[in-house]
């Protein structure tokens, strides 16, 4: 699959603002047939970013959704900064 059709685009709720702020963690909103391994792939790679774990979530209108925990050193916010999502 290809990097830029995994995800779709990230979350700006609250419940992302704040796990962006006390886990250094990124929502995205991804493809249904995304592994965890091609969405860590494509973060990492179009963000220049070190990905720690990914975990994967199914919600209930059917989309799926990717929480991405970044290294230390690669701070959520500033991610979010380039996105325009703070």
């Amino acid at each position: 699959m290809d990097k830029y059709k995994v995800i779709k685009y990230p979350l700006s709720t609250e419940k992302a603002i704040r796990l962006m702020e006390s886990e250094n963690k990124l929502i995205f909103v991804i493809d249904n047939s995304a592994t965890k391994q091609q969405v860590k792939e494509a973060v990492e790679e179009l963000f220049k970013a070190k990905v720690i774990k990914v975990n994967t979530v199914k919600d209930i209108k059917g989309g799926k959704r990717a929480y991405v925990k970044f290294a230390f050193d690669t701070p959520a916010i500033d991610i979010a900064t380039k996105l325009g999502l703070m």
